[in-house]
């Protein structure tokens, strides 16, 4: 009798022969997304409606296909996320435009900026500008444009080859600060007193997969990085924020015609803010984006230029597998909801929600005029926010009669040595480490906001100190969840090698 071992081990031996090396063809397409009318930034906890254009939005199209018919396309869309029936939504219309896409084999991210508009009604304590335009409007738009530059990527395909490489550039930096009293805030103040850690790792690491034309010409490269795309998030301009400025940088020295898919790696407890050693406000307007797009893009440059050419394979081992994992949702303990309960009741007691909405906003607005001052213009520790956390304790508490499990969609790809994983949380970093250590891929992209959106997938750590991105108002699932994320995706990277 086999054990469970043997037969996975042979299972995989099976999978390993199946996949031989093929010809792929490879196609890009781009699709500008910009709004031309005045629009509400999505992405704060109060109202920003837009004075202007900093950078165009754009979305971006590899499409990928092997001789034997594996497929794989990949989208990046400059958009703080969207929800998985956008997603939905999108392959309906490839689907009817292009018939040979399978539109499982659609996968989508989000670079996060939190200086475009949104593409589905969330929840606003506001009413919405006059002459902005509106959501559903704006929702129709990018989907035309998205199925378009689908169906403009799918006939671009032509025979190409890939290199997957590493580069380094300091981006992202862990923004929760942990105090002697052991609780953590967003943008916490390292200079007081009793500032004790950074609450998590950073990674400054950049995986790279460059395309090729049949010549080995470069016509393109994912970009991945642990980082949001979000210096610009406490402006009133539309932004790309610097993945847009890593885009035109890489155009002005390629050419035209070169394309650039970025990708965010785990990043939910993540910034572009060194929040120790520079507390200056570069890194919250334009000149933030110029700094780290052009590190970026130089990352990018040096180690595209030291490929040769033997590592550039027109002949690749290609898979696309596509699943519904669930994860368990995170719900309070009976003493946390009962807790809820009387702290609601007096923080009400002290100023009911829509007055203290008003003096948020008010606040807001009045840090914005101070001279100097950097984002975020918002506390998080305001008595409105302290209403909204704890009323969302007591909604999640009722919801657990309902399904108990989230369901994810969760894409594994093998190109080459080389392989893509998905998920659709703002994954804090630790996760996404632990995933790329046990894969067996020589590299592996790991790639949040992707398929959909879950808001926040914190750690236990970050559970246990508390603070925005650590609360059950900041995401679905936790970190049981999270652990159950790691080994469902590496298993399932796993299989393919």
């Amino acid at each position: 009798m086999s054990s469970v071992k043997d037969d996975y081990l042979l299972r995989r031996e099976e999978i390993t022969a199946m996949l031989k090396k093929e010809r792929i063809k490879i196609g890009w397409a781009e699709a500008d997304i910009t709004p031309a009318e005045k629009c509400e930034l999505y992405g704060q906890y109060y109202q920003r409606v837009s004075e202007g254009v900093h950078s165009p939005l754009s979305a971006t199209v590899l499409a990928v296909e092997s001789e034997s018919g594996e497929q794989a396309l990949m989208i990046s869309v400059d958009l703080a996320n969207f929800p998985q029936e956008f997603l939905n939504a999108l392959r309906e219309r490839v689907k009817r435009l292009v018939p040979a896409i399978v539109p499982e084999k659609i996968m989508m991210n989000a670079t996060h900026t939190h200086n475009a508009p949104a593409v589905s009604p969330g929840i606003n304590w506001w009413t919405p500008e006059p002459g902005t335009i509106k959501t559903n409007d704006y929702r129709e738009f990018v989907l035309s444009r998205l199925a378009d530059a689908v169906r403009r990527a799918w006939e671009n395909l032509s025979q190409g080859a890939i290199s997957a490489t590493r580069g380094h550039a300091v981006l992202g930096h862990c923004r929760r600060v942990v105090f002697a009293n052991g609780r953590a805030e967003m943008y916490g103040d390292t200079s007081r007193d009793d500032f004790l850690e950074l609450e998590g790792n950073e990674d400054y690491t950049v995986e790279l997969l460059f395309t090729y034309d049949e010549k080995k010409n470069t016509t393109g490269v994912i970009v991945n990085a642990a980082c949001p795309s979000q210096v610009m998030e406490a402006t009133y301009l539309v932004s790309s924020d610097f993945m847009g400025e890593l885009r035109r940088l890489l155009k002005t020295r390629f050419g035209t015609g070169f394309k650039v898919l970025c990708q965010i790696s785990a990043a939910g407890d993540q910034s572009p803010r060194d929040l120790v050693r520079n507390r200056n406000a570069d890194f919250w307007n334009a000149r933030g984006t110029a700094l780290l797009g052009k590190r970026l893009a130089d990352a990018v440059i040096e180690t595209g230029g030291h490929i040769r050419s033997e590592n550039i394979s027109a002949r690749v081992k290609m898979e696309h597998r596509v699943r519904t994992i669930t994860l368990p949702k995170r719900f309070p303990a009976y003493r946390e909801r009962v807790a809820a309960e009387k702290e609601l009741a007096r923080l009400e007691a002290i100023m009911p929600s829509d007055k203290a909405f008003s003096e948020f906003t008010t606040e807001v607005k009045r840090n914005e005029k101070i001279a100097g001052r950097p984002g975020p213009y918002d506390s998080k520790l305001h008595h409105f926010v302290l209403i909204q956390n704890t009323r969302a304790v007591i909604k999640r508490s009722a919801e657990r009669t309902e399904s108990p499990d989230f369901a994810m969609e969760l894409h594994t790809l093998r190109i080459g040595d080389a392989a893509f994983c998905t998920n659709p949380f703002e994954l804090f970093l630790d996760y996404g480490l632990r995933i790329k250590a046990h894969s067996h891929a020589e590299q592996t992209f790991v790639v949040q906001l992707c398929c959909g959106s879950a808001d926040y997938l914190p750690t236990e750590k970050a559970e246990k100190h508390g603070g925005y991105g650590g609360l059950i108002i900041n995401g679905i699932v936790g970190s049981e969840g999270g652990e159950k994320l790691v080994d469902e995706t590496a298993n399932d990277l796993n299989s393919l090698f």
